[in-house]
């Protein structure tokens, strides 16, 4: 899997960045709040103090929900990030569990204002929403039990295979493509009980993803090395160019700070080692 870098030219003036179109107006109480241009969704977000983030709920390390009853993980503390800066505190962010099949759909009728949802970046999903980022490059790769009676090792031992995976998701399409006989759910969590009871021979998605439940669960195992490289963007509406903008800048902005390598620590990083974040990619179309 290729691991991205910094570009550290970038970091160096990173220090001094000011996020896109804002300025900060004091609201009579010593703090400080950001503003915005009008008519912009980050004046909208601002304005009514509250977000609606779309992510998932059953992966762990990423997303998945915790004994508080609110989701924790990777995915959820960036979430958290990009709202502070739009003045937005933790408490006043609705989490919409977002499964892979409706990631779009939740964008395009506003079910949720971002998606944070182990969400890859390709040129199909452009067509419909937006991406920033990307923010973590994952790869796919295979889960199994650590019995692993079908002696799979790598994406050539999966040709044939019942292989578990989630509908919608870019996983699935890869299965196919390569020969497997794809037995899709909703969600990831819900192939672990056939994979333990032998009625598929392995579970496939990214990397990152299966470490979380493998690390649950010391009967599993992550066989391999990845065989796909997996952009991780943040989903916004088609073609809002200043949103994505300002996301883009919040990304860069915890890159220098140390915000998003915290992030990283306090979740996946308990289990995965630190990998320097990809380059924002500011594409045009």
């Amino acid at each position: 899997m290729k691991k991205g870098t910094l570009a550290f030219g970038a970091i160096a003036l990173a220090s001094a960045l000011v996020i896109s179109g804002c300025s900060a107006a004091d609201d009579g109480n010593g703090t400080e709040t950001p503003q915005f241009e009008e008519g912009t969704t980050m004046a909208k977000l601002a304005e009514q103090g509250s977000i609606k983030i779309g992510t998932k709920f059953d992966q762990p390390l990423f997303g998945e929900v915790g004994p508080s009853g609110t989701p924790e993980g990777f995915d959820v503390e960036i979430g958290k990030l990009i709202a502070k800066e739009l003045g937005i505190s933790a408490d006043k962010i609705q989490w919409v569990e977002t499964v892979s099949a409706n990631r779009e759909t939740f964008i395009q009728n506003g079910t949720t204002d971002i998606v944070i949802a182990t969400y890859t970046i390709n040129d199909k999903r452009k067509e419909s929403i937006s991406f920033a980022g990307p923010y973590y490059l994952a790869g796919q790769s295979i889960l199994t039990t650590k019995e692993n009676p079908a002696g799979i090792q790598s994406d050539a031992d999966l040709v044939g295979k019942q292989v578990c995976s989630v509908d919608g998701s870019t996983p699935a399409a890869k299965l196919a493509e390569i020969g497997a006989i794809p037995v899709l759910f909703k969600t990831y969590a819900e192939c672990i009980d056939p994979l333990k009871l032998g009625q598929v021979d392995a579970v496939s998605t990214d990397n990152v993803i299966l470490a979380g439940f493998a690390a649950k669960d010391d009967t599993l195992q992550v066989v391999g090395t990845p065989f796909t490289d997996e952009p991780y963007g943040i989903g916004v509406g088609h073609d809002d160019d200043a949103f994505r903008s300002f996301v883009n800048d919040v990304l860069e902005k915890i890159y220098a700070n140390g915000d998003y390598r915290a992030a990283w620590d306090a979740t996946a990083g308990k289990v995965l080692p630190y990998v320097n974040p990809p380059a924002v990619n500011r594409y045009s179309n």
